[in-house]
């Protein structure tokens, strides 16, 4: 009996001082970021939704007065976004080797792509020939493309988080790194998320 109440004791013991592994099953963290993800995408599906019928309603789109979208520029700035896509999941693999540099070198040039996305993103915004209070129009594109911006940044800080951690002595290592894995899924999914996002701003 005193063996076994031991055995317990350690068990309960080891569980609540469980470390990021990664590959061995689906950790609670894990499935934390599938329902926090999942939670994203009815989020930025409703507010397709919404677009879609406020574009459907209001019959003449865009508005008479408001040119066409640009395609280009847009075109290859979500270029510069899935190509961030590249290097993520090289840091993503790197770690999963064991290779720490490598991880850290993915991170810089996701990073640095995000954030030339942002770039480009506000440059758009500050050319526009409408604002956010030209009707129904500048309302939903602004608030359709301004709230995945708002992802895109907070994608960029979870990775310069992870770069920070990792120049801190065995913070990650082939076995513990699931803080990368959850970035490299995050980011996944705001890219996903642009294409149909283009896909309905701008290409439809």
């Amino acid at each position: 009996m005193a063996v076994s109440q031991a055995a317990v004791h350690d068990t309960a013991r080891g569980a609540s001082h469980q470390p990021e592994v990664a590959g061995q099953g689906r950790s609670i963290g894990w499935w934390a970021m599938i329902f926090m993800i999942a939670s994203e995408v009815i989020f930025f599906a409703n507010l397709i939704v919404a677009y879609l019928y406020l574009r459907v309603r209001a019959g003449q789109w865009p508005p008479e007065g408001v040119p066409e979208l640009e395609l280009l520029f847009p075109m290859v700035n979500t270029c510069i976004l899935l190509l961030s896509a590249i290097p993520m999941h090289g840091a993503h693999m790197a770690i999963r080797r064991g290779d720490r540099r490598g991880m850290q070198i993915g991170l810089v040039l996701a990073s640095a792509l995000g954030l030339i996305f942002l770039g480009g993103q506000a440059y758009e915004y500050t050319h526009a020939k409408f604002t956010l209070e030209t009707g129904v129009f500048g309302g939903t594109f602004f608030t359709l493309t301004g709230f995945h911006g708002a992802h895109v940044a907070v994608g960029i800080m979870i990775m310069l988080a992870c770069l920070i951690r990792s120049f801190f002595k065995q913070t990650f290592n082939k076995e513990h790194h699931f803080a990368v894995e959850a970035a490299a899924m995050y980011w996944h999914f705001v890219d996903a998320v642009w294409i149909i996002v283009f896909a309905v701003v701008y290409l439809l």
